[in-house]
């Protein structure tokens, strides 16, 4: 079959979105809409007093400007952290409210205070500027180990010390005894840096009112509109039946547009207060100063190891920063769906992780590529290149020595993970092999003659993804023959289109050409869990096949009796239906057109089959691999360049391998940001946001990029019924690690072993002078002896 599982086909939806044909949040016009701008606080941390929007209100074209008093009088609620959680003492972790319009303070730059709506935009923009505010200023806390030290300003009164949950897992007590006994501790402190997920499509949101229902609509760019809809009703009092959520095409996502924001909550009460429509899009700064960021944490890792290099048990203490109010999913990303992959691909004995969440007075932080796996992945591949280094036996030896083998699958970790599949050290074999290891030292001595210094690092990563809640499909069939799929997922760009059609291909023997694909839309598509962790073709496609399976089997009766056979003697494959043993077939198409034509008396729909199925996944997939980085430095302005890149993935059964390998490139790309370029950066006395535009935050360009060599060793997964494991965070996981792990190899040549990222050329450059030249050997191997 030229267009089913497994073949590298080109994306359906690309000739549609390339000739200028997609449909963005912002391309959406509803009759009579206004435009929304929101008065955002300057200050890191304020007392609010007065708030006079007078002159704001007598622009001619002002509708109205808002603040938390008009919310509050209509009851509108404050938007919910959905994390379910519990202190290492069993207590609830401190929950504070976070209300669409700031209440009594503001508590970070870009906090939004005031709505101003208007019949323009540049309206509402002069009016925004005529909303006066009375704030006394506070000092404000930005830092992240900082927000727990003594006297730093308490960003909620609710929260002594800063502290939200004070969380941990794990076998404390049979960690701290391999600690005692091992032949070696190796120690690294690890900063997870803070990053703005950036996607091309800022957020954008079009409330509005039905003119014939009353009922409110909103359009809004998002991971999936199901959630949002939940919890528009929650906050707006609202049964669900009277808001519908829609979503179109979208540009990106990376976890950021999973959840719900102030501006989206504001404009749905300003729409309903109004009658009217509400349009709001963010400027990109204001995108910088309003979108939940991700990643920050501080970590301290020890790693106990016996004489022989294998491990024995590992402590992960960590600071995260949630910012300063709790987004919808928070507190769970550097708890539970971060801590149980620092076990890794490894048999480690014990693992104990303590998690301390801090509250700041920056924006919320939430999922960003990976949510979780890759901070633990980082930490957990800096530590054991680290050990590799100073025990001698080199980062891939190190691993060698403590992979779970593949005969042990299924393999139960010690942190409750069941392992159902995966060939690690196959993966790393092949990656060496694929990076062409065996000439680094050719091309190490090729660079230092030129004044290089080169080097390369490897990560071998799994993580957990794919499983959680359940996800629906339904498949229809028209008389037709051409195939309708409504499925609860929203694509981000990921191709779920395509990957859907191939599904279906397969499955029916349909064409791409006559299926059609909905998502986004609470009425058409009646539930769904959404996109996130990696879950929407696995889960979503799990779901689609079993929905296929319910139309064949609906469709058996219908062909038998075309065929005038009995059902029992139908067989189905590639589209047609087959008396067994003989030539006589109908196609499905055939089929279709009987059961429509018998079912228009009372449908006048036109539809043959429509079949539903929610397909629940029994345990997560565990996607793994290995990424091989090498890059050159030049010790005189400490710039970087990777100069190759090779990565070797097991993905389980592949749909589409060319939007796989475009997934990986896509993560690489966002890895690479994240360990060369971006960083988050706050001035620590004001709390003002530093990096807030592209003219002081870098994102990789396409120059940035090394030429990337990708192999696939697929062992298919055991957990859902086409045997796939998720894709979609797989690179930005691999890569950070790999590259630090790079840039330490080629500047071990200074004796530096350890560089934060991100490892920019000042970083590189600083770290070089203040380790002397060439030659000077180790400062400090970071490790213990027991008897010491």
């Amino acid at each position: 079959m030229k267009f089913g599982i497994g073949q590298a086909v080109p994306r359906t939806e690309d000739a549609r979105l390339l000739t200028g044909g997609g449909r963005y949040t912002d391309d959406v016009t509803l009759p009579g809409q206004t435009f929304a701008v929101f008065v955002r606080s300057p200050h890191a941390f304020a007392a609010i007093g007065a708030i006079d929007t007078a002159d704001a209100v007598a622009v001619p074209g002002v509708l109205a400007v808002y603040t938390v008093a008009d919310l509050d009088a209509a009851g509108v609620g404050p938007i919910p952290c959905n994390s379910d959680l519990k202190q290492r003492d069993g207590s609830p972790y401190v929950r504070t409210p976070r209300p669409a319009l700031a209440r009594g303070f503001v508590r970070h730059v870009g906090d939004p205070v005031a709505l101003v709506v208007a019949e323009t935009l540049e309206a509402a923009r002069d009016a925004a500027e005529l909303v006066m505010v009375d704030y006394d200023d506070r000092p404000a806390v930005t830092g992240t180990a900082e927000a727990l030290e003594p006297g730093r300003p308490q960003v909620w009164d609710e929260a002594p010390g800063n502290l939200c949950f004070d969380w941990d897992t794990g076998d404390e007590a049979a960690v701290e005894a391999a600690l005692a006994t091992a032949a070696r501790v190796v120690e690294l402190e690890i900063v997870n840096n803070r990053v703005v997920a950036n996607p091309m499509e800022g957020r954008a949101c079009l409330a509005g009112v039905e003119p014939d229902s009353g009922r409110l609509q909103i359009h809004v760019t998002s991971q999936g509109v199901h959630s949002l809809q939940k919890q528009f009703c929650d906050i707006l009092k609202e049964p669900k039946e009277r808001i519908r959520v829609l979503t179109t095409d979208v540009g990106g996502g990376f976890g950021m547009k999973l959840f719900n924001y102030p501006e989206y909550v504001a404009c749905l009460f300003a729409a309903r207060a109004l009658g009217r429509a509400v349009k709001w899009a963010a400027e990109r700064t204001e995108g910088f100063v309003s979108d939940d960021h991700g990643r920050d944490h501080v970590s301290r890792a020890r790693l106990a190891l016996d004489a022989d290099g294998h491990f024995l048990g590992l402590r992960v203490d960590t600071v995260a920063n949630l910012g300063a109010y709790l987004s919808n999913y928070g507190p769970f990303i550097p708890t539970d769906a971060g801590s149980a992959m620092l076990v890794g691909s490894y048999r480690t004995p014990a693992v104990y992780v303590r998690v301390k969440g801090v509250f700041t007075n920056t924006q919320p932080v939430d999922a960003y590529r990976g949510a979780g796996r890759p901070e633990a992945a980082y930490l957990l591949e800096r530590l054991i290149d680290h050990a590799g280094r100073v025990t001698g036996l080199g980062p891939a030896e190190i691993r060698r020595r403590n992979f779970i083998p593949a005969s042990a699958m299924p393999y139960a970790t010690p942190m409750g993970q069941v392992y159902d599949t995966g060939e690690f050290a196959r993966n790393l074999e092949d990656g060496l092999i694929l990076a062409d290891m065996a000439g680094l030292p050719a091309r190490k001595a090729e660079a230092r003659a030129r004044g290089r210094l080169r080097g390369a690092g490897l990560s071998t990563y799994i993580e957990a993804c794919s499983g959680g809640g359940p996800e629906q499909a339904t498949v229809q069939v028209g008389g037709d023959g051409r195939v309708v799929l409504l499925i609860g997922t929203q694509t981000n760009g990921q191709g779920h289109e395509t990957a859907y059609k191939q599904i279906l291909a397969d499955r029916l023997g349909v064409p791409p050409e006559d299926v059609e694909v909905v998502q986004g839309d609470t009425d058409r598509v009646t539930w769904g869990a959404g996109t996130g962790g990696s879950r929407s073709v696995p889960v979503g496609g799990s779901a689609l096949a079993e929905g296929a399976a319910k139309v064949v089997r609906s469709a058996i009766p219908v062909a038998a009796d075309l065929l005038e056979t009995a059902e029992i003697d139908i067989e189905f494959a590639e589209g047609r239906f087959t008396v067994a043993g003989t030539d006589r077939s109908v196609s499905l198409k055939e089929v279709a057109a009987k059961a429509a034509a018998a079912r228009s008396g009372t449908d006048q729909t036109g539809i043959a089959f429509s079949e539903r199925a929610r397909w629940s996944p029994p345990a997560s997939t565990f996607p793994n691999g290995c990424h091989v980085a090498e890059v050159e430095i030049d010790p005189d302005t400490g710039t970087v360049e990777v100069v190759r890149y090779s990565v070797v993935d097991d993905f389980g059964t592949v749909v589409n391998p060319m939007l796989v390998i475009g997934q990986v490139h896509g993560g690489v790309a966002q890895g690479l940001g994240q360990a060369l370029q971006e960083r988050v950066v706050y001035d620590p006395d004001s709390g003002q946001l530093l990096t807030g535009s592209f003219m002081d935050y870098q994102m990789p360009r396409a120059v940035d990029m090394p030429p990337i060599q990708v192999k696939l060793n697929c062992v298919p997964s055991t957990t859902n019924m086409l045997g796939m494991k998720g894709a979609g965070e797989a690179g930005a996981i691999g890569a950070p690690p790999a590259i630090i792990n790079a840039l330490v190899d080629a500047l071990s040549e200074h004796g530096i072993q350890h560089i934060d990222m991100p490892a920019t050329p000042l970083a590189i450059w600083s770290a070089i002078q203040a380790a002397g030249p060439r030659g000077a050997g180790p400062r400090g191997d970071g490790t213990r002896a027991a008897a010491e």
